[in-house]
């Protein structure tokens, strides 16, 4: 119990561990859906009776259930939560960058890169629009949240389960994911998001594979990162955009260009 209440606050817990808390039924459902290693379902004892949702998942998952009474449980929620009804501890999946190999020359994936998160709020919410719009992986750079923190497991909406979430130190090692795409025979570009210049996003053409790079707070790129792009796009706007609907703008257009390239005649 003590170990799962420091899974909450402690992010050296939870990767020395190798295990998260998911809170929420939207999440712990995806995380079920998508076959995700889930260690233990700790429930609320006492009345009132358990829902319905929280009773079919203990005994259809095939996931062994703990019962803790409400004073216990409440230590396993978020300060600004109340007592929850469900939590999950589940197992963490690191894969890594050099292993990953998304889309195929007929199928070119799209991939989502976001430097240094410094909220896990929004990282969580990028990740529910990477999902959203179809993106086969997010790559976290830099010394970012993360993403398992419980505040980015509940803003991804159990996004996160569908979606493979790597991590980089920096610009070279994705540039050099986009080179293995190229030598896979993807067609594959590193498109920068930055607000102090490029290409109006729907100017931009994405027929092929995107690995779209996007900063946390604002939508303006380090130099580094704007020296490596191979384009770099704007999304016009009177004010600034966070990461998260930075995303959801670029993946948009992106999905919808490809969307239709398959139905053209």
């Amino acid at each position: 119990m003590e170990l799962w209440r420091e899974y909450l606050r402690n992010r050296a817990k939870r990767v020395r561990d190798g295990r998260f808390l998911v809170p929420g039924r939207r999440a712990i459902t995806r995380a079920v859906e998508c076959r995700w290693p889930l260690e233990t379902l700790v429930y609320r004892l006492g009345a009132p009776e358990p829902p319905d949702w929280v009773r079919q998942l203990l005994e259809t998952s095939g996931v062994p259930g703990m019962g803790l009474v409400p004073e216990v449980m409440a230590e396993l929620a978020e300060p600004t939560e109340g007592v929850p009804e469900l939590v999950a501890v589940a197992v963490t999946q690191r894969p890594e960058l050099e292993d990953f190999a998304p889309g195929t020359p007929e199928d070119p994936a799209t991939v989502v890169v976001v430097d240094r998160p410094a909220s896990a709020i929004r990282l969580g919410a990028l990740i529910r629009s990477a999902v959203a719009f179809g993106a086969g992986g997010v790559i976290v750079t830099g010394s970012g949240v993360d993403h398992y923190d419980p505040q980015s497991v509940r803003a991804s909406d159990g996004a996160l389960f569908a979606v493979p979430v790597l991590r980089a130190s920096g610009p070279a090692q994705v540039v050099a994911f986009r080179d293995r795409q190229r030598a896979r025979g993807i067609d594959t570009r590193l498109i920068g998001s930055d607000d102090r210049g490029g290409l109006a996003l729907d100017d931009a053409s994405f027929e092929g594979g995107t690995v779209l790079v996007l900063g946390d707070e604002s939508e303006s790129l380090t130099p580094a990162w704007r020296q490596v792009c191979d384009g770099l796009v704007c999304i016009p706007t009177d004010g600034t955009l966070g990461s998260p609907s930075a995303a959801a703008v670029a993946l948009y257009e992106i999905s919808r260009q490809r969307r239709a390239l398959r139905w053209e005649p």
